[in-house]
């Protein structure tokens, strides 16, 4: 059990306020009627799931050890966590799943709380190298050959007006700039290209003035990629990019497993071989012209690069390659050793003629370096996976190789048993006591980590079965705001004519709705046959309805012309999404009314990832279904379910388009993950539904 850790303890029925403690005093004394919060935030009221909240993350950093809270939707778990660590003076690391919600929490949510509880607070936000200017890339990208391409060419002359003036570097500033541009890349720069204390343009680097902010600060906002980048760094033996601190909060904790896994394991992609051969290119000819060949060495890594990735051309796109013997399934194995002695002998010659030139630049020694890097990748992915891990190859724009961990949960017990306790003075906090030795508090929370009572989904693969775990329950009335429809007639998924029947019915329920319809599909292949069928059915805009395709556009583009749907003369919406729409996508409000999921969300039994870990279970004399794919497909729904009901004045219809949820013995377990909306058992309740949410505004009336 790490230190600090406690036996598994719920703490859903046990009192929590401690009356001996300051900390909790003052919070009580925020969340309290007439309070701070209650002076300085018009919507605020008192809410008992969150006062509870807070005191047990108030007793975690008094006392220190782990603390797991699953805390509902309408909770308001971030004031929960942030009213305590704001309080309690010490220094705090808060990190949450995307760049768009550390903006958030940094520009919005500590800014009113730091100004309602009037405290002398500093913040900072981090984010990872790759979303800041980078000096020096910025001034080579000219030499660039994508600078070729007209739109490329056009947001780098956009870059460079706001480089003159931004005092962060942090590209969100920059309005509208699509995250897909081929131009960040070139003005930012990656682990691998960063040069460092010998980059000419080092005092002035945005990272490195990010970093020092956030060694100064007393909170700092950081993101869960930049978290796993730090503990990577730790393990290499190079100085840690974030502070120490003793207090971490982890915001959309249900993520970090996936997070984790993907970050400590080891990568290898034809981008990253394309990046350097550019790069190669670039430096070469700006800094030692006519000492190789730069050309004929980038042309043939660009090469080997492209006949690495054509092995996987007949491939699905984003589909997984089972890798478990010497060549990954389905390739042939001339042809795949054939294309990585190409990449191999590519880059051997690159560092041939980088060993001549490495004094002239320091681009040339991290060139060097980054081609050394590749080498000891294909080396590794040579030779046998290592234990308890799994190899796959990604297939995609780019081809991945990957060999990562099944979880997260060594890394961080390492992490945890390496939470040195902290003396406790004037130095740490304001709170005042006895010099003694006090243990890191380490705080995880999202609204949805698992179904049953330990929320072992989460703990077991992030290594944390010694927590404490609290449950706070959503504050929203779901039989009132919200109800379930399964519709009986339709076919199951694995019919073909599942996808038109399911495009049949949310058409139909979105003409009466006037849009207002988000659809979240488990794989591309449905997203693209749904967003196809529906486009081709109101093409013609006579039933003033505009469909949204994740894919067709900047993601922030599509969410923001969602959230408007028919207000300002606009057509109402239909969003067919997937992914990274699932979760993190908050829609209060009459523009979103009905949710429909395609089918269950399993884990798909194919995927490299899901099979170790099945295989693992099925070892350990468990049944994989019941242990992990049934509890995965169960935190998936909620996920998705809870785009439906964001406010206390919100009302919709959520539908699952899978009838094995009403025929099945499992999927009475599914459904009671589900919030406890009202269920429709009929078409002729679903339609009525429907028109009753086209007759009362949300803001006035519930569901019917």
């Amino acid at each position: 059990m790490p230190p600090g850790a406690r036996s598994v303890l719920d703490l859903s029925q046990t009192p929590l306020e401690n009356p001996l403690s300051s900390l909790a005093r003052c919070v009580e004394q925020s969340f309290a009627p007439g309070g701070a919060l209650s002076r300085t935030e018009a919507d605020f009221r008192p809410r008992p799931g969150q006062l509870r909240m807070a005191l047990a993350v108030a007793r975690t950093i008094e006392q220190g050890g782990v603390l797991v809270v699953e805390a509902g939707t309408g909770v308001g778990k971030t004031f929960s966590y942030l009213v305590p660590t704001l309080l309690s003076g010490e220094k705090v690391l808060l990190s949450t799943a995307t760049k768009a919600l550390q903006d958030q929490l940094h520009a919005r949510d500590l800014p009113r709380l730091v100004q309602a509880l009037g405290l002398p607070v500093r913040t900072a936000l981090l984010k990872g190298r790759g979303s800041y200017l980078c000096l020096h890339r910025l001034e080579q990208a000219r030499q660039h050959s994508a600078v070729h391409d007209g739109s490329v060419a056009q947001t780098l002359a956009r870059i460079e007006l706001w480089a003159q003036t931004t005092r962060s570097g942090d590209l969100a500033e920059l309005p509208a700039l699509d995250e897909r541009s081929a131009a960040i890349p070139l003005a930012t720069s990656t682990r691998d290209n960063c040069l460092g204390s010998q980059c000419p343009q080092f005092r002035q680097c945005h990272v490195l003035q990010a970093r020092r902010e956030a060694l100064e600060a007393d909170i700092v906002v950081i993101n869960h990629h930049l978290f796993f980048a730090d503990s990577a760094v730790r393990e290499s033996g190079m100085a840690e990019l974030l502070p120490t601190v003793r207090v971490v909060v982890f915001d959309e904790a249900h993520q970090l497993n996936e997070t984790g896994v993907l970050f400590l394991g080891r990568q290898l992609g034809t981008g990253q071989l394309l990046d350097f051969a550019r790069d190669l290119l670039a430096v070469g000819l700006q800094r030692a012209r006519g000492m190789a060949d730069w050309q004929g060495l980038g042309v043939q890594m660009e090469r080997a690069a492209r006949d690495l990735r054509l092995l996987s051309e007949r491939v699905w796109p984003a589909t997984r390659l089972s890798w478990e013997g010497e060549v990954p399934e389905g390739l042939s194995a001339a042809a795949w050793h054939g294309a990585l002695a190409q990449v191999t002998q590519a880059c051997l010659q690159a560092l041939q003629s980088l060993e001549v030139v490495c004094e002239m630049a320091p681009d040339f020694v991290r060139l060097q370096e980054r081609g050394t890097a590749i080498l000891a990748s294909l080396e590794q992915f040579a030779g046998p996976c290592a234990h308890d891990a799994v190899r796959w190859v990604e297939a995609g724009t780019q081809l991945q190789l990957v060999e990562a961990p099944l979880d997260i949960a060594v890394s961080m017990q390492a992490r945890l048993q390496d939470s040195l306790t902290v003396t406790d003075g004037e130095e740490t906090g304001r709170w005042p006591g006895e010099n003694q030795e006090r243990a890191r508090a380490w705080i995880f929370t999202s609204a949805t980590l698992g179904t049953d009572p330990q929320l072992r989904w989460f703990t077991e693969p992030c290594g944390l079965q010694g927590a404490a775990v609290l449950r706070v329950e959503s504050p929203f009335d779901y039989a009132a705001q919200s109800a379930v429809y399964v519709p009986r007639h339709l076919v199951p998924p694995t019919d073909l004519q599942h996808g038109p029947q399911l495009a049949q019915l949310v058409g139909d329920a979105a003409q009466r709705l006037g849009g207002r319809t988000l659809v979240l599909t488990t794989t591309l292949k449905a997203l693209r046959l749904l967003g196809h069928l529906l486009q081709a059915r109101f093409a013609d805009g006579s039933a003033g309805l505009e469909v949204l395709v994740q894919g067709q556009g900047a993601k922030r583009r599509l969410m923001d012309r969602f959230r408007i749907g028919s207000s300002q003369g606009q057509a109402g919406c239909i969003l067919v999404a997937s992914a990274s729409f699932w979760e993190g996508f908050d829609v209060p409000g009459d523009a979103l009314q009905l949710v429909v999921i395609d089918k269950l969300p399993f884990p798909p039994p194919d995927d490299p990832l899901v099979k170790a870990r099945s295989h693992r279970i099925e070892q350990a004399g468990h049944r994989a279904f019941k242990n992990y794919s049934l509890p995965e497909a169960a935190v998936a729904l909620r996920q998705g379910a809870g785009r439906l009901i964001r406010h206390e004045s919100d009302a919709g219809i959520l539908v699952i388009g899978d009838t094995r949820l009403v025929t099945k013995g499992y999927g009475r377990q599914l459904l009671a993950a589900l919030p406890p909306m009202r269920q429709l058992q009929s078409e002729q309740e679903f339609a009525q539904a429907l028109d009753a949410l086209t007759r009362t505004s949300t803001k006035d009336s519930s569901c019917p």
